[in-house]
C-alpha cells in the first residue's frame, strides 16, 4: 500500500435535529495559529454567547476542541470556524444525543462549564521534556472510514496464499488507552490486532519503541476515538525511518467508522468518549467488557470505579461495588499492587471554618513547622499512617491553619499525620479602615496580630516590618489572588528544602492559595524529576495561580479537588469555576471531585468527609 497519496476530503454531512436537541461537536486541526491568545479570547467570548460547555484547546500548532450544546448553537458555531480559513478541511463531528442526565458524570467529563485554554502543544505525545516531538507533517495517510473498512476486509476475508501474505504485512494498532480498548475495538479475522494497554497517551512511545519489530515492514492501520491521538503517534512512528513508511490512520476516528458502518462492520463494543455519553455503540450491542470483581460481562463506566492505585477508571459491575473496597486494575495487579479493603469510620461530626483575607505583602522568610500527630488504630493489622505535607492559604500560617483544620484531622487520625508548614513569605500587618461614629481617623484592630505569611505575593507593594497594624494600600476584593504573581521560585526551593529536612510525604494538602502552590509544585516536579513527588495530592478551594509554566500535559498525580459549589453556599472568595479550571490541570482519569455548599472551608460532615476518607484510604 502507498502513504504518500493526499488525504481524502471529509464530504459528510452533519444531522440537523432541531434547535432544542442536544448535541457534542468534536473537532481538531494541525495548523500554524498566527494569533493564539486573541484566538483562545475569541473562542471565550464567542462559545460563552452560545452557552456551550466542554473543553477547547488552543496552541501555536492547532486547535482542539469538544463541546456540548444545544444543536442549533453548535451548528452556528461550526459556520462561524468554517468562515476562517484555519479550519479549511476540518472535519467537524456533529452528533445529537440526550440531554446530560448524570450531573457528576458530566461535571468529571468538564461538560458543566466552559473551558478555553492557551496550551503549547494539542497533545503531549511524550512526557519527557527533553525529547523532541516529532513533525505533525510525518503523519500517516488518511484513509476514510469506507477505506479502512475496504483495507480490513481485502485482508481479513481472502483465502488465497497471495492473501495470506498480505495479511502477515498488514497490523491493526490501537492508539487508545487500556480503559477504552477494554469495552471496544476492532477485531478482523485473521488480522494482528495490537492493543498497548497503555494508562495514559504519552506511555505509548515507549511501547512502540519497545514493540519496533512488530511494525517493522508492516502496512500499520492506526485508529483512535477521533482521529488526533493518531496524528502525532503515526508521525513518530513513521520519523523512525526506513522500515516504517506505510502507517495509516482511520480519518475522523471510531465515530466517523460508527456512522459510515452502523451494524459496526469490523468493530465490536462500543466507542469510550470523553463527554457526558460516556460510550457510543453501534447496532450490535455486543457487550466486550467484564466486571473486575466477578468477571461478568459488564461495559458501563457511570459509576466512576477507579484503581486504588493509579486511578484508572475500572469496570465494576452494580452487584459488586462497594464504596469501601479498593480496586486494583489490571496493569497495577501486573506490577504487583496489593489489593488492601479497607473499611471507614465515621467521627463525630464539627465544621472546620477557614478565611482569609484579601490583602497582601512583601516576602521574608521563615521556616516553622508544626506537626499533628495521632495515635494508631489499636485493629488487628496497625497500618502505617499517610503523611499529608499542609499548605496554608494566603494571609494564614502553620499555627492557624492547624487549628482550623482540627475537626479534620480529628476525622482523620486513624489514617493520615498532619504536618503543617509556614509559608516564606512574610506579610505586614494590615487592615481595612472602616468608619467610625465617634472620631474621624479610622482606628487599627485593638488586638495583637499574629505573624501571617504566603506562597505568592502582589508586586510592588509595600511591606511594613514593625509588628505593629498598617492600613491596607487598596480594598480587600475576591479576586485579588489573580494579583498575587511574584515569589514563586523561593517558594519552591523553600517547600524542596522543607522535603528534605522532614523526610518524605506520602502526599500534599494545600487550601486556596496553598492548592494553586500545591499544584505548581507538582508540575515542577514532574517537569524536573519526571513525576510528582508525592502519591497524591488534596486541592481543597483552590485555583489556577497566573504564574508557571502552564502547558498541554497534565498532572500525572491522583488528585481530590474539594470546593464550593456554584449554587447556595457557594464559595465567595474562590469561584467554583476558578477550582474547576485547576482540576482540570491533572490527569481526567486520576482525578476525584466533590462539591459541597459550605462555602470557604473544608467539610468535615458527611458526606464530603466520607469521600476524603475514601480517597485516602486508596493509598494505605
Amino acid at each position: 500500500m502507498d502513504a504518500t497519496a493526499a488525504p481524502p476530503t471529509s464530504t459528510q454531512e452533519q444531522q440537523h435535529d432541531g434547535d432544542g436537541r442536544y448535541g457534542v461537536l468534536l473537532y481538531y486541526k494541525y495548523a500554524e495559529v498566527p494569533d493564539a491568545p486573541a484566538l483562545v479570547a475569541f473562542y471565550e467570548a464567542h462559545c460563552r454567547a452560545l452557552a456551550l460547555v466542554g473543553r477547547v484547546r488552543v496552541g501555536p500548532d492547532g486547535v482542539n476542541a469538544t463541546l456540548g450544546g444545544r444543536m442549533a448553537a453548535l451548528e452556528k458555531h461550526v459556520e462561524e470556524m468554517s468562515s476562517n480559513s484555519l479550519f479549511d478541511g476540518t472535519d467537524f463531528k456533529l452528533a445529537s444525543c440526550e440531554d446530560p442526565l448524570d450531573e457528576r458524570v458530566a461535571r468529571e467529563c468538564g461538560f458543566t462549564s466552559l473551558s478555553v485554554r492557551l496550551v503549547k502543544e494539542l497533545v503531549t505525545l511524550c512526557s519527557n521534556p527533553s525529547l523532541t516531538a516529532p513533525e505533525i507533517s510525518f503523519a500517516g495517510r488518511h484513509l476514510s472510514a469506507a477505506e479502512f473498512h475496504l483495507v480490513l476486509q481485502s485482508v481479513g476475508t481472502s483465502t488465497n496464499s497471495e492473501a495470506a501474505t498480505e495479511k502477515n504485512d498488514v497490523v491493526v494498532l490501537d492508539a487508545r488507552n487500556l480503559y477504552e480498548t477494554r469495552i471496544g475495538k476492532f477485531d478482523v479475522p485473521n488480522v494482528e490486532t495490537l492493543h498497548p494497554d497503555i494508562r495514559q497517551y504519552s506511555d505509548l512511545p515507549l511501547w512502540i519503541d519497545e514493540h519496533t519489530e512488530k511494525l517493522r515492514g508492516k502496512s500499520i492501520m492506526m485508529y483512535c476515538t477521533g482521529g488526533i491521538r493518531c496524528e502525532m503517534a503515526s508521525a513518530y512512528i513513521r520519523s523512525k525511518g526506513e522500515g516504517f513508511e506505510n502507517v495509516f490512520q482511520l480519518y475522523g476516528g471510531i465515530q466517523r467508522y460508527l456512522e459510515q458502518f452502523p451494524d459496526g462492520g469490523y468493530f465490536d463494543g462500543k466507542n469510550f468518549v470523553f463527554d457526558h455519553r460516556i460510550s457510543v455503540g453501534s447496532l450490535k450491542d455486543n457487550i466486550l467488557g467484564t466486571c473486575l470483581i466477578c468477571g461478568f460481562t459488564y461495559d458501563d463506566y457511570t459509576s466512576r470505579c477507579r484503581c486504588s492505585h493509579c486511578r484508572m477508571l475500572v469496570l465494576v459491575c452494580s452487584t459488586c461495588q462497594d464504596s469501601t473496597k479498593e480496586y486494583v486494575c489490571e496493569l497495577c495487579l501486573r506490577n504487583g499492587k496489593p489489593c488492601c479493603p479497607t473499611s471507614l469510620r465515621q467521627d463525630c461530626q464539627t465544621e472546620s471554618e477557614l478565611s482569609e483575607s484579601s490583602a497582601y505583602g512583601k516576602p521574608s522568610i521563615s521556616n516553622k513547622v508544626s506537626t499533628s500527630k495521632a495515635p494508631m488504630s489499636t485493629g488487628s493489622e496497625q497500618l502505617k499512617k499517610l503523611r499529608i505535607l499542609c499548605l496554608h492559604g494566603f494571609r494564614q500560617n502553620a499555627s492557624s491553619f492547624k487549628g482550623r483544620t482540627s475537626a479534620l484531622a480529628k476525622k482523620l487520625k486513624h489514617i493520615a499525620e498532619l504536618v503543617f508548614v509556614d509559608a516564606p513569605h512574610e506579610l505586614s500587618f494590615v487592615y481595612q479602615p472602616k468608619p467610625h461614629p465617634c472620631c474621624d481617623k479610622p482606628s487599627p484592630p485593638s488586638f495583637t496580630a499574629r505573624t501571617k505569611f504566603a506562597w505568592l505575593v502582589s508586586p510592588n507593594t509595600s511591606c511594613h516590618t514593625e509588628q505593629e497594624w498598617k492600613i491596607a494600600d487598596g480594598p480587600f476584593g475576591p479576586l485579588q489572588y489573580e494579583k498575587q504573581t511574584e515569589g514563586l521560585e523561593e517558594s519552591y526551593t523553600y517547600l524542596e528544602n522543607t522535603i528534605a529536612e522532614n523526610g518524605n510525604f506520602d502526599g500534599i494538602l494545600g487550601f486556596s492559595q496553598g492548592a494553586a502552590m500545591a499544584a505548581l509544585l507538582c508540575r515542577r516536579q514532574q517537569k524536573t524529576c519526571g513525576s510528582p513527588k508525592f502519591r497524591f495530592g488534596i486541592f481543597c478551594s483552590g485555583y489556577l495561580a497566573p504564574v508557571g509554566d502552564l502547558d498541554s500535559e497534565p498532572i500525572r498525580l491522583p488528585s481530590l479537588h474539594c470546593f464550593g459549589g456554584g449554587g447556595e453556599g457557594h464559595d465567595r472568595q474562590i469561584a467554583s469555576r476558578a477550582s474547576t479550571e485547576l482540576a482540570c490541570m491533572f490527569e481526567e482519569d486520576r482525578r476525584t471531585i466533590v462539591e459541597h455548599d459550605m462555602g470557604h472551608i473544608i467539610p468535615t460532615r458527611p458526606p464530603y468527609i466520607d469521600r476524603v476518607k475514601e480517597f485516602l484510604c486508596n493509598f494505605m
